[in-house]
This record gives structure tokens, sequence and C-alpha cells, in this order.
């Protein structure tokens, strides 16, 4: 039986109708727990790194949103406990772009390689486009939501920088490539990765040392434990859009993107998070010089 336009129409709309709900489903306030585990060595002399946890509360609040685009932007309440005074950290973003077909992926170091794609290789798709604290770019991927036998997930995969896990301490791979998952269960969600840690060369192949497992847990708790991220997103969101709206202007060029890692052994994003809420155009500045043209 062949199904009419019309229907195929309700039916796609239905499906991206899903995919919002999915999507902004993420938002909120949340426990999370960070797990990861190295498995699987490439080499018999690889010595394994110690498993890594860690976990705090951490707001995730709809920054905006408009046909074929949410963003979601993720604020840390540290020491949740309330062992001494709560401190507010701005953190990673989430962008979700319907059939998006611009981007910038992780290549090594500070650079990232602009691509485009056909339309039809992203039909229905979503890409996830994560940002770093900065609201610099860290990787972007795109694949399907899928809403079948009572699940709700999406999968990607991508190269991105190193964790800030191991950022500081590991010099013995250069890239992390993420298969992502995020599934939608009724205490929250949570965020599955299996990782490939890879030390990547010019001219060689990529060498991948080891591979990881993580899982993210964002158990959903009351809003009110999370009222003082909101209050600073209420004070702070119109500084960190000019920041977005600087970064998307460079980006629109659709050219190769390469960062200086710091100017004068200062890092962008402790420039920005000094910042009062009125200084738009000291953002835009820094942004600016962080960026090698």
């Amino acid at each position: 039986i062949l199904l009419s336009l019309a229907t195929i129409s309700m039916a796609a709309q239905n499906r991206y109708e899903k995919d919002v709900a999915s999507i902004k489903s993420m938002s909120g306030c949340y426990k999370v727990s960070f797990n990861f585990s190295e498995n699987f060595p490439n080499s018999k002399d690889y010595e394994k790194h110690k498993d890594y946890h860690s976990g705090a509360l951490e707001w995730v609040e709809v920054a905006e949103e408009k046909p074929g685009k949410i963003v979601l932007q993720h604020i840390l309440v540290v020491n949740p406990k309330g062992e001494g005074k709560d401190a507010i950290v701005k953190h990673w973003r989430q962008d979700w772009l319907y059939q998006n077909t611009n981007f910038y992926l992780f290549d090594k170091g500070t650079h990232w390689k602009y691509k485009s794609v056909a339309p039809g290789t992203v039909k229905n798709q979503w890409t996830q486009v994560v940002y770093q604290v900065d609201d610099s770019p860290r990787y972007a991927a795109s694949g399907t939501w899928v809403h079948i036998d009572g699940k709700d997930y999406w999968e990607g995969n991508a190269d991105s920088p190193l964790p800030r896990r191991d950022y500081t301490k590991r010099s013995d791979y250069n890239v992390m490539n993420r298969s992502n998952r995020h599934e939608i269960f009724d205490w929250g969600w949570l965020h599955f990765q299996d990782n490939k840690k890879i030390l990547r060369k010019d001219s060689a192949k990529d060498s991948v040392l080891v591979e990881e497992i993580g899982k993210e847990y964002y158990v959903r708790t009351s809003p009110e434990k999370c009222l003082k991220a909101q209050n600073y997103w209420k004070e702070y969101a119109p500084l960190w859009k000019t920041i977005r709206s600087t970064w998307d202007e460079r980006m629109k060029q659709k050219r190769d993107l390469s960062i200086q890692p710091n100017l004068e052994d200062t890092h962008l994003y402790m420039q920005l998070m000094g910042l009062s809420p009125t200084e738009h155009r000291k953002a835009a500045k820094f942004v600016n010089d962080y960026i090698k043209e």
C-alpha cells in the first residue's frame, strides 16, 4: 500500500515533535555522576590509568529555541552538599540542529576543519554540536533520534579534544574519538560513551592507545536545588549570548578554525568568566583575540 504525501508529511512532523520533546527533556536540575574506565589497551605494555569518578549538581537550561535549533546550556553547582559556599560554574553547551549540513570537525591541537555534507546524508537527523566552557567548538556529530519499543535515544560519533580530566595530566594521546549515546529514562537521562584515545600525527596513521567506557548519569531532582544556577543564568545569559554570537560570526565563514590555546599564559575561559554581566564589548574582543587568522 502506497502512503500518500500527506501521510508521509504528517509522519515526519510527528517524528520531529518527538525528537524535540526528547532533546528538551534533558533540561532541568540533576544530580550528575561522571564515571570512566579504560579497557582494551592496544598494547600489552600499556598501564591502565585509574578509574575516574566524580559528581555534582547541574542545571540544564533551554537557552535558545527556534525551529530546527535547540540550545541547552549546562551550569554546575559545585559543592552541593553544603560544605562551604556553593560555586556556580558555567559548564559545557550542546546545540541540536535539525538536518544540519555544516560541520566543524576536530583535527588535533586547537584546529578544527570545516566540512559541508549533502542534505540527503542528514535527512531527519539531528547534529549535536558540543561547545567548551568558553563557547569555542569541541565536537559535532549527526545521528537519528530513535523512538521504538519503549526506547528513546540518539547516537553519534566524532573526534574531540581531550576531556578536562586528562587535558592537564596526559600527553600520550591528543584526540578522543567519541561514540556517544544519549538515552532518555523516566528518572532522567544517561550519557553513555564508548571512546578511543588516539595519538594523531601529520605523517602517520592514527594510533589507538586504549579504549574507554563512560557513563554519566543525570538523575532528575528538585529544581529548587539548582536555584543559584538558575539565578546566575538570568543575570549572565545576555553576556553569553554575545559570546555565542561572536563565535557564530566567525564560524559562518565556513573555513577551518584555529584557536590560540592561551595568550600571555591566560586561557580564554578565564578572561570570559572574570567579566561582569554588562561587559559585552570586552567579551567579543576576547573571543576575537584568541582566534588565529
